[in-house]
């Protein structure tokens, strides 16, 4: 080893030559709020790296004629009007790897979990041009997330863009965190950022995400709300690359950005520092621009770049359920499809809250199995439907029996589409009970006797080993034998 070493010091002895080396050096002109003006760089381009001589770091965010404005990623007490500047080589990147899996690091790729550095052979660049068309493929594979209600009537596919929308308080990170448990069996890695949030949320979701063995294939990236402001604007994009890289190597990978939101918020207070002109409710205009960047890398990649792809299931939060405030739309726009989610239904003991009127997934239905997509079929239809038709019984109106029938089975499919947080369910299960509710196995059963019928079913599909494939009247057998007293009723 010495002997290499002595080697290559005395080939670069040989070839060195003496020469002129010129830099640029700039001097801080103001530095707060984590912003740094900084003068005497004329070659600084947009996302370039300073580096100060304090040790602290800077990403340029905005070029003026004389001055160059930069975020703080890395500050330092000495850091003071005055420190000298110069640009730094490389572009901003963060190590990426298998390494990652299991690790709860900030945007920069620094260990937040007290154990070492991560020891990565590859970088991966926060902005990087999202996969061009023909390097894409169709959605074709389900992502499961354990959700009755999602997994039926608002599937997601592997590659899709699903944002979760609602009011603070309903349930939105909830979902997110079954879904990423739910992969445990699926060979998909997962990625959790948290932008902006109290360091008490993020302890209790690492917690959460090792207690049910979901870290074991997950990375979180957190930029909590005391880091600096240019950290939590990177978060979502370290996220993201981390997830890219898996995805260039063949393997599914989900993305959740929790929550873009705050991302907004934050990009706005930068962009106002910096004195961009703000425009519609304060943000500047290139706001849209910043989230699609982010939103478009998510896709499905066809055969030849790999087959793999990133999910990516962003957080947005609405006021007063007001769904066409500045950023939702935006994001609404951006992406394929919305799970929203409504105080109401809330407040009155429908749990998960998703209203299923407002909740679309505009592509995720054609990557469902086919037995899935089969008993689904005008689930969701004939669900909205019983809930027209309820609101006349408010009224005390007298009905015919055929409205009396598709009320009382509406009702029990209610009390089946319940379902606890942090209790993600298997596909089989799905198909299980969609069965037995098709075949009007449950139309004799009372609400609440709905959840003690839906343990029982849960516990025989998971023994008895049917898989999507098998015939559906296996299926069938099944539920009518587990469910006796439904099929005697019916009959």
């Amino acid at each position: 080893m010495n002997n290499e070493l002595l080697q290559r010091r005395e080939d670069w002895l040989r070839s060195y030559r003496p020469q002129l080396r010129i830099r640029e050096l700039g001097r801080v002109v103001s530095v707060g709020d984590g912003i740094a003006w900084v003068s005497g760089l004329p070659t600084a381009a947009m996302d370039d790296i300073l580096d100060f001589a304090d040790g602290s770091r800077a990403q340029v965010f905005d070029l003026t004629g004389e001055l160059v404005g930069a975020i703080l990623l890395r500050e330092t007490r000495d850091l003071t009007a005055g420190t000298a500047v110069r640009l730094y080589e490389k572009k901003l990147g963060i190590p990426v790897g298998d390494d990652l899996l299991g690790r709860v690091i900030d945007p920069l790729g620094d260990p937040l979990d007290g154990g070492a550095a991560p020891e990565c052979s590859d970088w991966g660049r926060l902005e990087m041009p999202s996969p061009a068309i023909r390097q894409r493929d169709f959605v074709h594979r389900p992502l499961y997330t354990g959700s009755k209600v999602l997994d039926t009537m608002i599937p997601i596919g592997r590659g899709q863009r699903q944002l979760l929308i609602g009011d603070e308080g309903l349930g939105r990170s909830s979902l997110a965190l079954d879904t990423v448990i739910n992969q445990r069996d699926q060979q998909v890695y997962c990625v959790y950022v948290l932008i902006g949030q109290k360091r008490s949320a993020v302890v209790t979701t690492i917690e959460l995400l090792r207690d049910y063995g979901a870290l074991d294939f997950s990375t979180v990236v957190v930029a909590e709300a005391s880091t600096l402001p240019g950290l939590q604007h990177l978060a979502p994009f370290a996220g993201c690359s981390i997830a890219e890289y898996w995805m260039r190597r063949g393997l599914h990978t989900l993305v959740v950005y929790d929550d873009l939101s705050t991302h907004a918020k934050t990009y706005r207070e930068l962009s106002l520092l910096l004195r961009r002109p703000p425009g519609r409710e304060a943000y500047p205009g290139d706001i849209f621009s910043v989230h699609a960047r982010l939103l478009e890398r998510a896709t499905c990649l066809n055969a030849e770049q790999g087959g793999g792809s990133m999910t990516a299931l962003p957080v947005v939060e609405t006021k007063q359920g007001e769904i066409a405030a500045y950023i939702p739309t935006n994001l609404i726009s951006i992406t394929d499809g919305q799970i929203y989610l409504d105080r109401e239904l809330f407040s009155s003991g429908f749990r998960p809250a998703i209203d299923i009127g407002k909740s679309v997934s505009r592509i995720g239905g054609r990557a469902q199995h086919p037995a899935i997509k089969r008993e689904a079929g005008r689930m969701k239809l004939d669900y909205l439907q019983f809930l027209e038709l309820e609101m006349f019984t408010r009224f005390g109106a007298r009905l015919e029996a055929g409205m009396e029938k598709a009320i009382r089975r509406g009702r029990v499919l209610r009390e089946i589409l319940k379902q606890e947080r942090l209790a993600p369910l298997s596909i089989k299960f799905q198909l299980a009970w969609m069965i037995a509710f098709n075949d009007g196995l449950l139309d004799g059963v009372e609400p609440q006797q709905v959840r003690e019928l839906m343990a029982g079913l849960r516990g025989r599909v998971e023994a008895s080993g049917l898989q999507l494939d098998d015939p559906r009247e296996q299926w069938v057998a099944l539920a009518q034998d587990w469910l006796p007293s439904a099929a005697g009723a019916q009959k």
